[in-house]
């Protein structure tokens, strides 16, 4: 039997899965805020084409994945896996440009809520969804006085339906690939999603040297660090505890756009997110020893 170390990155399969998910879920959220701040010269398209590319880059340099003499199925779940990967980056950031980032994070996680609640066998499982779930209509005001952008909503529940299906194609290509090797080969399909929109709104502004620079540092904290630790942390946690752990996203998401994007926070968002808070780490208490790899 290899060990999780020997199929993933080196040092990670002695990291806790929890911890591997929770660091991903800070990068992800501090590098969607920063990749705002990139859509007034390049839009939303632009951007998610910079962060893809950088990300299919450095993963193809890191893990060199094989392509000769893979099978027609490994190929199509390689291919699946980037369009996923695509249409949910170019989806949330086309969203992001139109309503703010707290909000379009926690109507995201519909997707990976929807993926906790479907493949649950346990009731306490159901108990912490369904206390993530609260502090999530809370932090999004759905009966506030300010009506959110309708292409906005469309366009984050989109995103919503690809990060469900990314988990699960995630759980099923870990089983398939060798460390991050699916992954790399998926980023590469995922770059290719956002290049017509992206082009045709960026233009040459692509090609600016600090813009590249803030591309590449997109890629590394929304792409390459946190899926990588997730592919790994998928290898050991079932794909209900996996989503329900990721409802730590809406509190990290509206720390990120405090901090880089000047978005306070209201008393009702500090409740959200203590019931998203505590609803993660009850299901991070009760969750079932991971097996190796």
């Amino acid at each position: 039997m290899t060990t999780a170390t020997a199929q993933g990155l080196p040092g990670l399969g002695r990291v806790p899965p929890i911890g591997l998910v929770l660091t991903g879920v800070t990068s992800i959220q501090f590098g969607a805020a920063l990749a705002a701040t990139m859509f007034d010269d390049l839009g939303a398209a632009g951007t998610s084409v910079l962060r893809l590319a950088f990300a299919a880059l450095v993963l193809m340099v890191l893990w060199r994945p094989r392509v000769r003499g893979r099978g027609t199925q490994e190929l199509r779940l390689a291919a699946l896996f980037g369009l996923t990967l695509g249409a949910m980056n170019l989806f949330f950031y086309e969203a992001l440009d139109r309503i703010p980032l707290g909000v379009a994070v926690t109507m995201e996680f519909a997707g990976p809520l929807g993926v906790a609640v479907a493949t649950s066998r346990r009731r306490l499982d159901l108990v912490w969804a369904a206390l993530a779930a609260l502090g999530i209509v809370l932090l999004s005001n759905p009966f506030g006085g300010d009506g959110l952008d309708p292409v906005g909503v469309a366009l984050i529940l989109a995103a919503a339906a690809c990060w469900a299906a990314y988990i699960l194609i995630a759980q099923r290509a870990t089983h398939v690939f060798d460390g991050s090797e699916g992954l790399a080969l998926a980023m590469v399909v995922a770059a290719l999603v956002p290049v017509i929109p992206g082009v045709a709104e960026a233009g040459t502004a692509l090609l600016k040297p600090e813009l590249l620079a803030m591309g590449a540092a997109v890629a590394l904290l929304s792409s390459v660090i946190p899926y990588s630790l997730e592919t790994e942390a998928l290898r050991r946690l079932p794909a209900n505890v996996f989503g329900v752990l990721m409802s730590l996203e809406p509190a990290v998401a509206a720390l990120a756009g405090f901090l880089i994007l000047s978005q306070a926070l209201s008393a009702r968002d500090l409740v959200a997110i203590a019931l998203v808070v505590a609803a993660s780490v009850g299901v991070s208490r009760t969750a079932p020893a991971a097996a190796e790899a």
